[in-house]
């Protein structure tokens, strides 16, 4: 149950992201790269391999994806990568007691997908509060909100590019870990993520 959660929600989280030009392919690439990284740490072979073929992939499209764009992703595109990012999460083997692993390795995929799932969740909370359907588009969305800040589309990207690094870097740290620097990674990327949303919360605040 809990594996199909996770495919489901991974796969409507890039698809989620998918709203503005390279951002869920971006976000891809560096996710990939860091999942392909802590896959061949935990001392795997063939999980890195893919992961490695879909970043090559989504890299080459990101060269025309990026703003301004000349060809678009769309649901085809980002629902499949989603899809193959969770996948090869479950796939990888976090957690080997035969190595000098700990069991917070099992974690290591919500730190690097954090920022795609926040903004998944942040979009789906705000759109029930205020009677949405969960399902509609709108602008509600991580980028939208930074856009609304004052940055520009694609200084909008490389933030959320620079925050999604910033969280699945401390990922590859979470298998070697104890308990004391397991909570310390943790905290990191909620201040990460908090700082994001206490910036965008109250400027929608001020806004009104």
């Amino acid at each position: 149950v809990l594996t199909t959660l996770w495919i489901v929600a991974l796969t409507n989280a890039f698809n989620f992201m998918d709203n503005m030009d390279g951002l869920s392919a971006g976000a891809a690439a560096l996710t990939s790269l860091v999942l392909a990284l802590c896959a061949f740490l935990a001392g795997q072979i063939f999980v890195p391999c893919l992961l490695l073929l879909i970043a090559g992939a989504v890299v080459g499209f990101l060269v025309y994806n990026f703003p301004p764009a000349s060809i678009f992703m769309g649901d085809a595109g980002s629902l499949v990568i989603g899809y193959f990012l969770a996948v090869c999460a479950v796939l990888t083997t976090y957690y080997d007691p035969r190595q000098q692993l700990t069991p917070f390795g099992i974690l290591v995929p919500m730190l690097v997908f954090a920022i795609p799932l926040y903004d998944m969740i942040s979009v789906v909370i705000q759109r029930y509060r205020i009677g949405y359907s969960i399902f509609s588009s709108d602008c509600r969305h991580f980028s939208h909100r930074l856009v609304k800040l004052g940055l520009s589309k694609r200084s909008a990207l490389l933030t959320i590019y620079l925050a999604t690094l910033a969280t699945a870097l401390s990922a590859i740290l979470l298998p070697l870990s104890n308990w004391l620097m397991a909570v310390l990674i943790f905290g990191q990327c909620l201040c990460v993520i908090l700082i994001i949303a206490i910036l965008e919360f109250r400027h929608a605040e001020n806004s009104r």
